[in-house]
């Protein structure tokens, strides 16, 4: 079977842009807030969103994509993605198994089949393992584009919660734990200051999308490429990569 794959890297980079866009924007309202005119408009002894900020001395880690994937609408959205690419899905699986049929075929007949026969099977195992190659990539890619439509739609207002959590509860410092030493600038944290489940209620609560129905926990979408019987429960984080290849075989003999 085909494994799942992750969205895409450019399309998490995509998601760290957006994310990183959105918190500029709220940096340069809150500075703009607190520039000399405004605060001849503020009452004197109020401090300002940016001094509340700026004197905030907490350390914490937040995985946004962990965020994304494990808030109501991200749960609801993504999984309505994998439901629309079922139909592919069952088609690059169906092709799959009539590649892997016809390896088994040559592995089995290769010793009694003459050199004209066995050539032809093998360039009919060529080409099918061709299209395939040709469909899974094409189906992994359009996967990952909506899928990073999704990521930045979501990301792009759960940055002010964001915003709003780390100002109102003393933060100087925010690190995103999404990707894991050393492909991510984070080598170890601890659980303890992880905020991400904070994150997600919060987050919850502003975009009012009700959660999956008690006892029926989205699972994670399914890519095209993927086994729909290999679906895990959870949604808590984003699947790995498959291969693009139906399972390997023994190489006929030449």
């Amino acid at each position: 079977m085909i494994k799942k794959f992750a969205i895409k890297k450019s399309a998490c980079v995509t998601v760290a842009v957006v994310f990183g866009l959105s918190l500029f924007a709220l940096a340069q309202a809150d500075a703009a807030a607190s520039s000399p005119a405004a605060a001849a408009a503020t009452t004197p002894n109020a401090p300002s969103a940016a001094a509340a900020k700026a004197n905030g001395t907490k350390i914490g880690t937040l995985s946004v994509e962990q965020a994304i994937a494990a808030s109501n609408e991200g749960q609801r959205d993504l999984e309505a993605l994998s439901k629309k690419f079922e139909p592919k899905q069952n088609e690059l699986k169906g092709l799959s198994d009539e590649i892997d049929s016809l390896k088994k075929q040559l592995n089995a007949q290769q010793d009694k089949l003459n050199d004209e026969s066995r050539e032809k099977l093998v360039k009919q195992i060529e080409a099918k393992q061709k299209s395939f190659d040709r469909a899974a990539e094409d189906a992994k890619e359009d996967f990952q584009n909506q899928a990073g439509e999704i990521e930045n739609k979501i990301i792009t207002k759960m940055a002010p919660v964001i915003q709003k959590y780390v100002t109102d509860n003393g933060y100087g410092l925010l690190l995103d734990t999404s990707q894991t030493w050393p492909r991510g600038t984070v080598i170890l944290a601890g659980p303890a200051m992880d905020i991400t489940p904070q994150i997600v209620e919060a987050y919850n609560v502003q975009s009012g999308v009700p959660a999956p129905a008690a006892g029926s926990v989205a699972p994670k979408p399914v890519r095209p490429g993927t086994s729909p019987a290999s679906k895990p429960a959870a949604p808590a984080t984003k699947p790995t990569a498959p291969a693009t290849k139906p399972p390997a075989t023994t190489p006929p003999k030449q």
